[in-house]
Protein backbone atom coordinates (compact mmCIF):
# COMPACT_ATOMS: atom_id res chain seq x y z
CA UNK A 1 0.00 0.00 0.00
CA UNK A 2 1.41 3.67 -1.27
CA UNK A 3 1.14 6.13 1.12
CA UNK A 4 2.04 10.70 0.35
CA UNK A 5 4.74 11.80 2.45
CA UNK A 6 2.14 14.44 3.54
CA UNK A 7 -0.05 11.50 5.02
CA UNK A 8 2.36 9.33 6.50
CA UNK A 9 4.18 12.49 8.03
CA UNK A 10 0.52 12.97 10.37
CA UNK A 11 1.46 9.34 11.28
CA UNK A 12 4.56 10.77 13.60
CA UNK A 13 3.02 12.03 16.50
CA UNK A 14 0.85 8.85 17.22
CA UNK A 15 3.69 6.64 16.17
CA UNK A 16 6.15 8.76 19.13
CA UNK A 17 3.66 7.36 21.27
CA UNK A 18 3.51 4.03 20.44
CA UNK A 19 -0.07 4.17 19.56
CA UNK A 20 -0.10 3.55 15.40
CA UNK A 21 -1.03 0.52 14.38
CA UNK A 22 1.50 -2.38 13.14
CA UNK A 23 0.78 -1.79 9.62
CA UNK A 24 0.72 2.18 9.65
CA UNK A 25 4.07 1.61 12.24
CA UNK A 26 5.59 -0.43 9.94
CA UNK A 27 4.69 1.49 6.34
CA UNK A 28 6.42 4.92 8.37
CA UNK A 29 9.58 2.99 9.46
CA UNK A 30 10.06 1.56 6.17
CA UNK A 31 9.80 5.63 4.94
CA UNK A 32 12.00 7.11 7.15
CA UNK A 33 15.42 5.76 6.22
CA UNK A 34 14.69 7.47 2.79
CA UNK A 35 12.95 10.79 4.53
CA UNK A 36 15.45 13.13 6.41
CA UNK A 37 12.79 15.46 7.80
CA UNK A 38 10.61 12.88 8.50
CA UNK A 39 13.26 10.93 10.03
CA UNK A 40 14.31 14.22 12.28
CA UNK A 41 10.61 15.57 13.00
CA UNK A 42 10.78 11.46 14.17
CA UNK A 43 14.08 11.40 16.45
CA UNK A 44 12.49 14.71 18.30
CA UNK A 45 8.98 13.58 18.44
CA UNK A 46 10.24 10.18 20.27
CA UNK A 47 12.68 11.55 22.22
CA UNK A 48 9.99 13.73 23.84
CA UNK A 49 7.65 11.17 23.96
CA UNK A 50 10.40 9.54 25.72
CA UNK A 51 9.45 12.07 29.13
CA UNK A 52 5.69 10.33 28.96
CA UNK A 53 6.97 6.89 28.81
CA UNK A 54 5.38 4.54 31.68
CA UNK A 55 9.41 3.24 31.31
CA UNK A 56 10.83 6.37 32.16
CA UNK A 57 8.78 7.40 35.03
CA UNK A 58 10.07 11.17 35.56
CA UNK A 59 8.17 13.51 36.67
CA UNK A 60 8.98 16.05 33.78
CA UNK A 61 7.00 19.72 33.80
CA UNK A 62 3.73 19.72 33.49
CA UNK A 63 3.06 21.84 30.07
CA UNK A 64 6.14 19.28 28.41
CA UNK A 65 3.25 16.36 28.30
CA UNK A 66 0.96 18.56 27.34
CA UNK A 67 2.78 20.35 24.25
CA UNK A 68 3.28 16.49 22.91
CA UNK A 69 0.14 15.41 23.27
CA UNK A 70 -1.21 18.42 21.86
CA UNK A 71 1.03 18.33 18.65
CA UNK A 72 0.48 14.76 18.32
CA UNK A 73 -3.80 15.95 18.35
CA UNK A 74 -2.90 18.03 15.83
CA UNK A 75 -1.28 15.68 13.25
CA UNK A 76 -4.17 13.13 14.07
CA UNK A 77 -7.77 14.19 15.70
CA UNK A 78 -8.50 11.01 18.71
CA UNK A 79 -11.78 9.17 17.64
CA UNK A 80 -12.81 10.28 21.20
CA UNK A 81 -11.95 13.00 22.94
CA UNK A 82 -11.78 13.40 26.75
CA UNK A 83 -14.19 15.99 28.07
CA UNK A 84 -12.52 19.61 29.43
CA UNK A 85 -13.34 18.77 32.91
CA UNK A 86 -11.76 15.39 32.75
CA UNK A 87 -8.66 16.60 31.40
CA UNK A 88 -6.93 17.71 34.59
CA UNK A 89 -7.51 14.50 36.38
CA UNK A 90 -5.96 12.93 33.08
CA UNK A 91 -3.27 14.82 33.82
CA UNK A 92 -2.47 14.80 37.12
CA UNK A 93 -2.90 11.07 37.81
CA UNK A 94 -0.58 10.30 35.16
CA UNK A 95 2.20 12.60 36.81
CA UNK A 96 1.18 10.67 40.60
CA UNK A 97 1.54 7.28 38.72
CA UNK A 98 5.18 8.63 37.22
CA UNK A 99 6.16 9.43 40.72
CA UNK A 100 5.06 5.74 42.41
CA UNK A 101 6.41 4.05 39.48
CA UNK A 102 10.35 5.14 40.78
CA UNK A 103 9.45 4.30 44.65
CA UNK A 104 11.52 1.86 45.77
CA UNK A 105 10.71 -1.04 48.64
CA UNK A 106 12.10 0.78 51.03
CA UNK A 107 10.23 4.41 49.72
CA UNK A 108 6.86 2.25 50.11
CA UNK A 109 7.17 2.19 53.82
CA UNK A 110 8.28 5.91 54.20
CA UNK A 111 5.62 7.35 56.61
CA UNK A 112 3.14 9.92 54.65
CA UNK A 113 1.63 12.92 56.08
CA UNK A 114 -1.46 13.36 55.53
CA UNK A 115 -3.04 17.20 56.76
CA UNK A 116 -6.48 18.50 57.00
CA UNK A 117 -7.89 21.67 58.63
CA UNK A 118 -9.05 19.87 61.80
CA UNK A 119 -5.75 17.81 62.42
CA UNK A 120 -3.38 14.91 60.64
CA UNK A 121 -3.05 11.17 59.83
CA UNK A 122 0.26 8.64 59.19
CA UNK A 123 0.08 6.54 56.49
CA UNK A 124 1.89 4.47 53.90
CA UNK A 125 1.77 5.40 50.48
CA UNK A 126 0.24 2.65 49.38
CA UNK A 127 -3.02 3.31 51.85
CA UNK A 128 -3.05 6.72 50.61
CA UNK A 129 -3.60 5.31 47.33
CA UNK A 130 -6.50 3.00 49.05
CA UNK A 131 -8.09 6.52 50.09
CA UNK A 132 -7.78 7.64 46.75
CA UNK A 133 -9.47 4.49 45.18
CA UNK A 134 -12.17 4.56 47.56
CA UNK A 135 -13.15 8.11 46.90
CA UNK A 136 -12.95 7.90 42.78
CA UNK A 137 -14.79 4.98 43.58
CA UNK A 138 -18.02 7.35 44.23
CA UNK A 139 -17.46 8.41 40.60
CA UNK A 140 -17.94 4.54 39.17
CA UNK A 141 -21.77 3.92 39.51
CA UNK A 142 -22.72 6.99 37.40
CA UNK A 143 -20.19 5.70 34.67
CA UNK A 144 -21.50 2.25 34.66
CA UNK A 145 -18.39 0.84 36.39
CA UNK A 146 -18.03 -1.57 39.18
CA UNK A 147 -17.29 0.09 42.88
CA UNK A 148 -14.22 -0.88 44.33
CA UNK A 149 -15.43 -0.45 47.92
CA UNK A 150 -18.85 -1.79 46.95
CA UNK A 151 -18.75 -4.36 49.27
CA UNK A 152 -18.07 -1.69 52.81
CA UNK A 153 -20.58 -1.80 55.22
CA UNK A 154 -23.48 1.22 55.56
CA UNK A 155 -21.57 4.00 57.09
CA UNK A 156 -23.12 6.47 59.44
CA UNK A 157 -24.43 10.07 58.46
CA UNK A 158 -20.94 11.87 57.60
CA UNK A 159 -18.75 9.00 57.63
CA UNK A 160 -19.74 7.64 53.95
CA UNK A 161 -16.10 8.46 53.27
CA UNK A 162 -14.00 7.39 55.95
CA UNK A 163 -15.82 4.12 55.90
CA UNK A 164 -15.12 3.38 51.98
CA UNK A 165 -11.35 3.87 53.01
CA UNK A 166 -10.79 1.99 55.99
CA UNK A 167 -12.45 -0.50 53.60
CA UNK A 168 -10.20 -0.67 50.96
CA UNK A 169 -7.17 -0.77 53.09
CA UNK A 170 -8.10 -3.71 54.66
CA UNK A 171 -8.43 -5.05 51.45
CA UNK A 172 -5.19 -4.01 49.71
CA UNK A 173 -3.03 -4.62 53.57
CA UNK A 174 -2.41 -8.09 51.96
CA UNK A 175 -0.94 -7.01 49.03
CA UNK A 176 1.79 -5.70 47.04
CA UNK A 177 2.10 -2.05 46.80
CA UNK A 178 3.03 -2.39 43.29
CA UNK A 179 -0.31 -4.18 42.83
CA UNK A 180 -2.30 -1.67 44.97
CA UNK A 181 -0.75 0.99 42.30
CA UNK A 182 -1.89 -0.90 39.25
CA UNK A 183 -5.33 -1.62 40.45
CA UNK A 184 -5.38 2.57 41.43
CA UNK A 185 -4.19 3.27 37.65
CA UNK A 186 -6.65 0.88 36.12
CA UNK A 187 -9.54 2.38 37.69
CA UNK A 188 -8.54 6.12 37.43
CA UNK A 189 -8.19 5.17 33.55
CA UNK A 190 -11.38 3.24 33.11
CA UNK A 191 -13.25 6.44 34.75
CA UNK A 192 -11.74 8.52 32.39
CA UNK A 193 -12.79 6.43 29.21
CA UNK A 194 -15.87 5.81 30.17
CA UNK A 195 -16.75 9.88 30.66
CA UNK A 196 -15.32 10.18 27.09
CA UNK A 197 -17.50 7.56 25.71
CA UNK A 198 -20.65 9.33 27.44
CA UNK A 199 -19.13 13.10 26.77
CA UNK A 200 -20.11 16.30 28.26
CA UNK A 201 -23.75 14.99 28.37
CA UNK A 202 -22.66 13.29 31.10
CA UNK A 203 -21.36 16.45 33.66
CA UNK A 204 -24.27 17.15 34.96
CA UNK A 205 -25.26 13.95 36.91
CA UNK A 206 -25.04 14.05 40.67
CA UNK A 207 -21.99 12.30 42.20
CA UNK A 208 -23.07 11.37 46.29
CA UNK A 209 -20.19 12.08 48.80
CA UNK A 210 -22.66 11.59 51.92
CA UNK A 211 -22.48 14.50 53.56
CA UNK A 212 -23.05 16.82 49.93
CA UNK A 213 -23.35 16.28 45.98
CA UNK A 214 -21.09 16.96 42.89
CA UNK A 215 -22.23 17.34 39.33
CA UNK A 216 -20.08 14.67 37.45
CA UNK A 217 -17.89 17.80 35.94
CA UNK A 218 -16.97 19.07 39.70
CA UNK A 219 -16.35 15.93 41.13
CA UNK A 220 -13.73 14.88 38.18
CA UNK A 221 -12.12 18.55 39.62
CA UNK A 222 -12.29 17.25 43.39
CA UNK A 223 -11.09 14.02 42.62
CA UNK A 224 -7.77 15.86 40.59
CA UNK A 225 -7.30 18.19 43.68
CA UNK A 226 -6.90 15.34 45.64
CA UNK A 227 -4.57 13.22 43.87
CA UNK A 228 -2.32 16.15 43.09
CA UNK A 229 -2.56 17.07 47.01
CA UNK A 230 -1.99 13.92 47.94
CA UNK A 231 0.64 13.12 45.25
CA UNK A 232 2.76 16.02 46.84
CA UNK A 233 2.71 14.60 50.00
CA UNK A 234 3.80 11.35 49.36
CA UNK A 235 6.75 13.41 46.97
CA UNK A 236 7.44 14.96 50.36
CA UNK A 237 7.48 11.90 52.01
CA UNK A 238 10.25 10.57 49.79
CA UNK A 239 12.25 13.56 48.84
CA UNK A 240 10.84 13.68 45.29
CA UNK A 241 10.74 16.85 43.75
CA UNK A 242 7.27 18.07 42.22
CA UNK A 243 5.78 20.89 39.92
CA UNK A 244 2.25 22.34 40.87
CA UNK A 245 -0.35 21.42 38.37
CA UNK A 246 -0.76 23.32 34.60
CA UNK A 247 -2.04 26.85 34.68
CA UNK A 248 -5.95 26.04 32.78
CA UNK A 249 -6.23 22.85 35.18
CA UNK A 250 -5.15 24.86 38.37
CA UNK A 251 -7.44 27.68 37.10
CA UNK A 252 -10.38 24.95 37.37
CA UNK A 253 -9.44 23.91 40.74
CA UNK A 254 -9.65 27.09 41.87
CA UNK A 255 -12.87 27.23 40.23
CA UNK A 256 -14.25 24.34 41.83
CA UNK A 257 -13.48 25.72 45.10
CA UNK A 258 -15.30 29.51 44.58
CA UNK A 259 -18.55 27.45 43.79
CA UNK A 260 -18.22 25.59 46.79
CA UNK A 261 -17.34 28.20 48.70
CA UNK A 262 -21.29 30.00 48.76
CA UNK A 263 -22.47 27.03 49.98
CA UNK A 264 -19.57 26.20 53.35
CA UNK A 265 -20.17 29.95 54.27
CA UNK A 266 -23.65 29.81 53.92
CA UNK A 267 -23.63 27.24 57.07
CA UNK A 268 -21.46 29.13 59.18
CA UNK A 269 -22.92 32.87 58.85
CA UNK A 270 -25.99 34.64 59.42
CA UNK A 271 -27.12 36.01 56.16
CA UNK A 272 -27.00 39.99 55.62
CA UNK A 273 -30.22 41.84 54.80
CA UNK A 274 -27.94 43.99 51.98
CA UNK A 275 -25.80 40.94 50.13
CA UNK A 276 -22.35 40.81 50.10
CA UNK A 277 -20.13 39.85 47.35
CA UNK A 278 -15.83 39.07 47.46
CA UNK A 279 -13.69 39.76 45.00
CA UNK A 280 -11.18 36.69 44.84
CA UNK A 281 -7.82 37.88 42.31
CA UNK A 282 -5.66 34.93 42.29
CA UNK A 283 -2.47 35.71 40.35
CA UNK A 284 0.37 33.59 39.10
CA UNK A 285 -0.42 30.56 37.64
CA UNK A 286 -4.05 29.48 37.57
CA UNK A 287 -4.82 33.32 37.36
CA UNK A 288 -8.34 34.57 37.51
CA UNK A 289 -10.66 36.86 38.88
CA UNK A 290 -13.89 35.56 40.77
CA UNK A 291 -16.87 36.92 42.60
CA UNK A 292 -18.10 35.34 45.25
CA UNK A 293 -21.55 35.65 46.51
CA UNK A 294 -21.80 35.76 50.28
CA UNK A 295 -24.63 35.44 51.20
CA UNK A 296 -27.57 34.27 49.22
CA UNK A 297 -28.07 35.26 45.88
CA UNK A 298 -30.76 34.70 43.39
CA UNK A 299 -30.57 34.21 40.69
CA UNK A 300 -26.03 33.66 41.15
CA UNK A 301 -25.45 35.86 38.66
CA UNK A 302 -26.75 38.93 40.43
CA UNK A 303 -22.76 39.00 42.38
CA UNK A 304 -21.49 40.81 38.73
CA UNK A 305 -23.82 43.90 39.67
CA UNK A 306 -22.98 44.40 42.77
CA UNK A 307 -19.94 46.33 44.33
CA UNK A 308 -17.34 44.14 46.21
CA UNK A 309 -17.58 44.36 49.81
CA UNK A 310 -13.91 42.86 49.72
CA UNK A 311 -11.39 41.85 47.68
CA UNK A 312 -8.60 39.12 48.10
CA UNK A 313 -5.91 38.96 45.93
CA UNK A 314 -3.61 35.95 46.16
CA UNK A 315 -1.64 33.20 44.85
CA UNK A 316 -3.25 30.73 42.89
CA UNK A 317 -0.67 27.69 44.08
CA UNK A 318 -0.95 28.86 47.72
CA UNK A 319 -4.76 29.39 47.45
CA UNK A 320 -5.16 25.92 46.57
CA UNK A 321 -3.05 24.94 49.50
CA UNK A 322 -5.24 26.83 51.62
CA UNK A 323 -8.43 25.11 50.44
CA UNK A 324 -6.29 21.76 51.00
CA UNK A 325 -6.00 22.64 54.52
CA UNK A 326 -2.14 22.18 54.57
CA UNK A 327 -1.72 26.79 54.96
CA UNK A 328 -2.72 28.35 58.08
CA UNK A 329 -4.67 31.39 56.93
CA UNK A 330 -2.84 33.45 59.04
CA UNK A 331 0.59 32.65 57.52
CA UNK A 332 -0.99 33.29 54.15
CA UNK A 333 0.98 35.96 51.96
CA UNK A 334 -2.28 38.37 50.67
CA UNK A 335 -3.43 41.87 49.74
CA UNK A 336 -6.82 42.64 50.98
CA UNK A 337 -8.61 45.74 50.25
CA UNK A 338 -12.20 47.06 51.49
CA UNK A 339 -13.73 45.10 53.90
CA UNK A 340 -10.47 43.40 55.73
CA UNK A 341 -12.24 41.75 58.67
CA UNK A 342 -14.79 39.87 56.39
CA UNK A 343 -11.71 38.50 54.07
CA UNK A 344 -9.57 37.64 56.95
CA UNK A 345 -13.13 35.88 58.17
CA UNK A 346 -13.84 33.75 54.56
CA UNK A 347 -9.77 33.44 54.68
CA UNK A 348 -10.38 31.45 58.09
CA UNK A 349 -13.03 29.59 56.72
CA UNK A 350 -11.49 28.30 53.25
CA UNK A 351 -9.54 25.29 54.83
CA UNK A 352 -12.82 23.90 56.15
CA UNK A 353 -12.88 22.86 52.28
CA UNK A 354 -10.43 20.42 53.22
CA UNK A 355 -12.12 16.81 54.55
CA UNK A 356 -10.48 13.45 55.53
Amino acid sequence: MNRSHEDLRTLLGAWALDACPPDEAELLESHLPDCSSCSQEAAQLRDAAGWLSADEPLDPEPGLRAAVLSRCLERRAPAIRVPEWAEPFVAETARLDALLRDLGELDWRETVTLRWWNGTEECSPAEVLSHLAAVDGLLAPLLGLPDPAAGATEPAEGELLAVRTAYLRRLNRSRSPETVRVAWRAQTRRLVERAALLGDTAGDRLVDYGAFQLPLRDAFLDRTFETWIHGEDIAEAVGYPVHPPRGPHLRQLVGLAVRMLPHLLGGLRPREEKPRVLRLLVEGRGGGEWLVPLDALEPPAAAADLEPTATIAVDGVEFCQLCAGHTPPDRLPVGLTGDSALAREVLRAVPLLSRP
